[in-house]
């Protein structure tokens, strides 16, 4: 069975650099973790073009919106109700507690960032992850659904780990670098999109030789 390391390379010698998140400020990828919940990207990316032309990308604004007016600009990514209000939440705590500097709360340690976020309505442990990763540039290891299926696949998990124990495992057994962490979530995701699906598409997959069920229809995985 190979390792998260070496499946690293295999994933990254194929693919080459990612550049993942694409966000052109720490706030922006708060935003794009919040509304990426349920929802594919191409429909974040058309969310967050409707805020950045109405000049809305910014802690401040998205406070003097009123919560109609930002459901109608990101109504693209879906459940559009709930994020305005996830959004507007988050905005006014930071405003409340770190005077509306998103630095001053990022920048910290970061088990108490991270205990932090998961107290906030609607952050749950993938957004967390993703806003401490790609906001905060601290080395968390972000989880989703396509690092259980690929992982599960290439027999590292069994299926039944929760996602504590998934994250736990990785940063154990990879170096504790930011830039890594970054390129292996992008990786993952590129992966599972063209090769690793719900229904692999196995031919030419560059995990072929070290995964334990190629060629097979695994319809009954995430």
């Amino acid at each position: 069975m190979a390792t998260p390391i070496q499946i690293y390379h295999a994933l990254q010698s194929y693919y080459g650099s990612r550049d993942w998140w694409p966000a052109e400020t720490p706030f922006e990828v708060v935003i794009g973790a919040i509304l990426t919940q349920n929802t594919n990207w191409n429909n974040v990316e058309t969310a967050i073009t409707s805020l950045r032309q109405a000049n809305t990308l910014t802690i401040n604004a998205i406070m003097q919106l009123s919560q109609q007016e930002l459901e109608q600009l990101i109504r693209p990514s879906g459940f559009f109700r709930q994020k305005a209000e996830r959004l507007q939440l988050f905005c006014h705590y930071i405003q409340q507690h770190y005077q509306g500097c998103l630095d001053n709360f990022l920048e910290r340690e970061m088990t108490l960032v991270r205990d932090e976020l998961l107290t906030l309505k609607g952050v749950g442990p993938e957004t967390a992850d993703s806003i401490l990763l790609y906001a905060g540039h601290h080395p968390s290891f972000v989880v989703d659904s396509y690092t259980m299926r690929l992982f599960k696949r290439l027999g590292v998990l069994t299926g039944t780990e929760k996602y504590p124990q998934v994250r736990a495992l990785f940063m154990a057994q990879l170096p504790v670098d930011v830039q890594l962490y970054n390129e292996y979530h992008a990786l993952i995701v590129n992966h599972c999109k063209e090769f690793c699906r719900k229904q692999p598409q196995c031919n030419n997959c560059p995990c072929a030789d070290i995964c334990l069920e190629p060629n097979r229809n695994i319809d009954k995985l995430p």
